[in-house]
């Protein structure tokens, strides 16, 4: 059997974020094998949108010995493409947070999550393979009934923290308070809310001379972060600052001033800042939820109870130990020498090889008119731009 190609499918390629530098990995992996590979996608960062091919394309590249990996966090018109395709698919799971964290915060998001999971549970008849990035994921689809999972792990690129430290913004930090921090988007799943009140606690009983630095773009939640911003006051709490989107030379000298990464995080399919953290030397204290216990892998500091001056206590005990900070330190970089030492292209070469000599499983029933349905879909996606008052003028349900 002649070599079939190898194509990726997902809705956004985005720079420099954890999905965005799996895909370019497993291109390159495919690529150095032999294989054709293509990255078929809605959108893709304008930096990243010559090494792309148009999802609307993916139908002309489609042949049924061909493997599809599928990149899955929400559905998506690529998405439904792939599906009706006969090439073979694996899907590789980022994981879906789940949509009740946004209620009452961004009723968009409710309903794409909400879908999205519900989506999810069609590809266990289609896939071949499915695999989380995590084992955390991988138990969510092995629970949906895929019937064969597996894990593809993510190693983490840490090139964005080599540049030198952009230190003018940071530099007002650097006075021998501790720096507590956080990074990561200001969204609800996250429970920044939780590490306020946990500083709260650790600044008013242990240490004055402290501060929390949260890092992280709040696009798109500006609802939340007003609502952060409301607690903060209410609470009389000083010194927390919202830094907000900064770039990967800002982001490396707050990391080299913090004395204690601290996550509160409930919900996470793998939570790179934490092995962030790890290779830039930042004791990190996580509650242990989701994918965390496993991402951190033994090291870092994790507690079960969200008791603000239990947690305030670890705090101290971390941020006043200088020999303990060491030991968890030390502990960090053996986790991360473990993760960085897996065969992430030999993995996924066998994954593919296997998938190649499996059996070919039935491929379920697709709507007859379905690929009407795309065409129709196509053309109104042209007409909106070129003619909105026509697309407005559509009706915004087909009359029954």
């Amino acid at each position: 059997m002649s070599r079939p190609a190898v194509h990726q499918v997902l809705a956004t390629l985005g720079y420099g974020d954890a999905i965005g530098n799996e895909v370019l990995g497993i291109r390159r992996v495919l690529q150095a094998a032999g294989y054709e590979s293509e990255i078929f996608c809605e959108t893709a960062d304008s930096r990243l949108e010559s090494l792309t091919v148009d999802y609307r394309d993916l139908p002309d590249a489609s042949h049924p010995d061909h493997i599809l990996l599928h990149h899955f966090s929400l559905g998506s018109k690529a998405s439904r493409i792939a599906y009706a395709l006969p090439d073979r698919m694996a899907l590789i799971y980022h994981n879906i947070t789940p949509p009740e964290y946004f209620i009452d915060v961004h009723p968009p998001l409710v309903e794409l999550c909400y879908l999205g999971r519900r989506e999810l549970g069609l590809y266990a008849r289609r896939c071949d393979l499915g695999l989380g990035d995590s084992d955390y994921n991988r138990q969510e689809l092995e629970a949906l009934g895929f019937p064969r999972t597996d894990v593809l792990p993510v190693v983490p690129d840490f090139s964005h923290l080599d540049s030198a430290p952009d230190v003018m913004q940071a530099s007002s930090f650097d006075d021998g308070w501790v720096n507590v921090m956080f990074v990561g988007r200001v969204i609800p799943n996250k429970k920044i809310e939780d590490v306020i009140r946990f500083f709260h606690a650790y600044k008013t009983y242990f240490n004055p001379r402290s501060r929390l630095l949260l890092v992280g773009a709040h696009s798109g939640f500006e609802r939340y972060l007003s609502m952060l911003l409301s607690m903060t006051a209410s609470l009389g709490v000083c010194d927390v600052h919202f830094l907000g989107h900064v770039s990967n030379a800002e982001l490396v000298a707050y990391y080299e001033l913090a004395d204690v990464f601290l996550c509160a995080s409930e919900h996470e399919g793998f939570c790179v800042p934490l092995v962030e953290s790890f290779h830039m030397g930042v004791p990190v204290l996580a509650y242990a939820a989701t994918a965390i216990p496993s991402t951190m892998d033994g090291a870092g500091v994790l507690y079960t109870d969200k008791d603000p001056m239990r947690v305030a206590a670890l705090i101290d005990q971390i941020a006043s130990n200088d020999a303990l900070a060491s030991r968890i330190v030390d502990a960090q970089d053996a986790a991360l020498a473990r993760l960085m030492a897996r065969d992430f292209g030999g993995l996924l070469l066998r994954f593919v090889d296997e998938i190649r000599h499996a059996p070919r499983r039935p491929h379920p029933p697709v709507a007859f008119d379905f690929w009407e349905q795309v065409d129709e879909a196509v053309h109104l996606q042209e007409l909106r731009p070129y003619r909105p008052a026509a697309y407005l003028a559509l009706p915004k349900k087909a009359p029954r």
